[in-house]
């Protein structure tokens, strides 16, 4: 399997649809917004752009099921399953707000082999694949070199359901915000993920998550040097709805400090 041919066929395809919905943006009718629960919206134009996703990466990869957000495919594969959301930041795209970003991974069997993570606005193309570095539009990319809570900038995202942590949640952002260098919420979690990456971010802790959210920005982290975990330290950060991401010299403090507030014995 050549993971970066296929890489970089997605890659153009994920560049092609994210023209589309930047298009879009510019005459963007909040009349067709869908509502899914509270503060979870839909639009036609996720609709429209996973639905050329889907029917592009049936061609590159005949073989390959779906896990993807709006259900245009189903289908599992024995082997192969794309994870797509085509348009992380929805309620960021509708009120017409920066970031928004197209999100897809290849996981084969359980492994991810290929990540590749487009934040909309700025035309950033942040890809990898097995056994390969991160790229951003061409150029290599790493993780920060920063080990303590007092340099780190740190992302989080707030939950629009399962408000049962949000006591506990509201403590560790106390706590973050009174020693590093300060908290951002840029609401599209494969942006903050992919921000984690390219060392813009230390670090990044959301709960209330999908696979579709996270599994490309998961991937261009650990293969930027970073670590990612769930919220005990263990490896269901894709489908636990948890996540913990990292450069590899803040993980262990950081770790430490969300499971404190987090996770209950």
């Amino acid at each position: 399997m050549n993971y970066q041919q296929i890489c970089e066929q997605v890659k153009e395809l994920v560049l092609e649809v994210g023209s589309f919905i930047r298009e879009e943006r510019k005459h963007f009718n909040s009349d067709r917004i869908e509502v899914k629960g509270q503060a979870d919206f839909v639009s036609y134009v996720d609709k429209t752009s996973e639905r050329r996703l889907v029917e592009k990466l049936e061609k590159i990869l005949p073989e390959a099921g779906f896990i993807a957000e709006e259900g245009t495919s189903t289908r599992r594969g024995e082997r192969f399953n794309w994870i797509i959301d085509p348009l992380d930041g929805t309620t960021n795209f509708i009120h017409g707000i920066a970031p928004y970003a197209i999100s897809i991974a290849l996981n084969e069997g359980q492994e991810t082999v290929i990540g590749i993570v487009l934040e909309i606005n700025l035309n950033e193309c942040f890809y990898a694949w097995k056994g390969s570095k991160v790229y951003l539009n061409g150029k290599e990319i790493q993780v920060s070199e920063a080990a303590t809570t007092k340099d780190a900038l740190i992302a989080t995202g707030f939950p629009y359901y399962n408000f049962d942590r949000l006591s506990d949640y509201i403590n560790s952002m106390d706590y973050f915000l009174r020693n590093s260098h300060g908290m951002r919420r840029l609401g599209s979690a494969a942006t903050d993920l992919a921000y984690v990456a390219a060392g813009r971010f230390e670090a990044f802790y959301e709960y209330a998550l999908h696979a579709w959210d996270v599994a490309a920005g998961a991937f261009l982290v650990r293969q930027a040097g970073g670590i990612v975990s769930d919220f005990k330290g263990g490896d269901d950060y894709i489908f636990g709805e948890e996540i913990v991401a990292s450069n590899s010299n803040y993980y262990d403090e950081f770790f430490s400090i969300v499971k404190q507030h987090l996770v209950k014995l």
